[in-house]
Formats: structure tokens, sequence, C-alpha cells
């Protein structure tokens, strides 16, 4: 796994490109920073703020981008509210303490939703390319506040099906509207589902084939 790392002044950028979807925050926020279509050096941590590369760090959806301090303190802290964030015929954009089979993912990860990534369950932009077609605005569910917001978030995908999520969680819309809240809840990631984010079982009629990783 390439993981490009840039130090600053005060700050370290890692850039990890294989789980970058392509969502284009860093070279629009801030250009100078992430600059594109050079060739060599592109990223440019000393021409911002400790503040304003976190800011850019925590709008870049898969965690493709993570800053450190030289100094060695925080540079990201879990947030208050577990989101699970359905994005337009996209991925669904986690930002929660995210563990796979226990295994520690950091705050922020994509997980794929159309059923054709080849890393899966994380999201490899393969949506774009198979013409993966999910609003990022359902319905609303009816659902209680949550007694806590935020924790650990646990992704246990099962063998050939869905996702499993157990933990606290708010799932919102594309524009930020609570669609549900949640403690557990299996959400499809074969691209079947007649009720999508969530599994209806046409993981089965497709075929769908998945290890539990």
């Amino acid at each position: 796994m390439s993981i490009e790392t840039v130090r600053g002044t005060t700050v370290i950028v890692h850039f990890e490109g294989e789980r970058c979807i392509h969502s284009r925050h860093c070279v629009l926020d801030r250009p100078d920073v992430f600059v594109p279509n050079v060739k060599g050096e592109w990223i440019h941590p000393d021409r911002a703020t400790p503040h304003e590369l976190q800011t850019l760090a925590r709008n870049c959806p898969s965690g493709a981008i993570r800053c450190e301090m030289v100094d060695g303190s925080a540079a990201e802290a879990a947030p208050p509210v577990n989101l699970l964030q359905l994005r337009e015929n996209g991925p669904l954009a986690i930002h929660a303490p995210l563990s796979l089979n226990g295994r520690d993912e950091g705050l922020r990860r994509t997980l794929c939703r159309c059923g054709a990534s080849a890393r899966k369950p994380w999201c490899d932009n393969s949506h774009s390319r198979v013409g993966f077609v999910a609003s990022g605005e359902v319905a609303t569910r009816e659902s209680q506040p949550l007694a806590q917001r935020d924790g650990p978030l646990a992704l246990l995908p099962v063998l050939n099906g869905p996702l499993h999520l157990v933990g606290n969680l708010e799932i919102v819309s594309g524009t930020g509207r609570t669609v549900d809240r949640v403690s557990e809840t299996w959400l499809c990631r074969c691209g079947q589902s007649k009720n999508k984010p969530y599994c209806d079982g046409s993981h089965k009629a497709a075929g769908f084939n998945s290890d539990g990783a």
C-alpha cells in the first residue's frame, strides 16, 4: 500500500492514493496546497495553516488525506456524532472511530455499495465505471434520538452479503438530513437492493460474492 508523506514545518500530510474516490475537495478548496496536474511535488503543507490543513483532511470522505502534527499532538479527534452519509450514485461515507473485524480503520472511510469494487468493502471508484445509480436523498425513517451519539463503530461484512454495522450511528442524506438513527444495521453492498441503503436480501438472487474481510 503506497502512502505519500510530505513533511511541513508544523504538519505532516499523508496521502493514500488507493483510498481516494476523487471527491476533489482538496484540489478545489486549496489548489495551492494540493496542486493538480503537475509533475513532481504536488502537496505543499506550508501554504496553509495547521487548522486549514486539518479542515482539508476532515473534508476528505475516504480518509485518503490524513494529517499529523510534527510535535506529536493530535491532529484529528473522533467526531461527537458518528455519521454515515449517502453519496449520490456513490459510496457510503463513514465518519466515526471505525474498526473492520476488530482492526482499527481510522475515522474516515468510504464503503462500496455498487458491488463492483476490487477492494471490498472499501470503495475504489468503480461506481463511476459501472454507472451505478443510487439516490443520496432517500426517505426519512421514524427513529428516536440515540442516548449516545459517538463511540466505537464496528464493521462486520457478511460473507457474500451485506455490511453489518454495530454501534451508534446516524445515517444522513447527501444534503445532511437525518435519515435514520441506529445502533445496529445491515446495509446493501451488492448494489441490487430495492430498499437502498438497506439490505433486502437481493444479494442472494444476484449471486453476489465477497468475503467477510
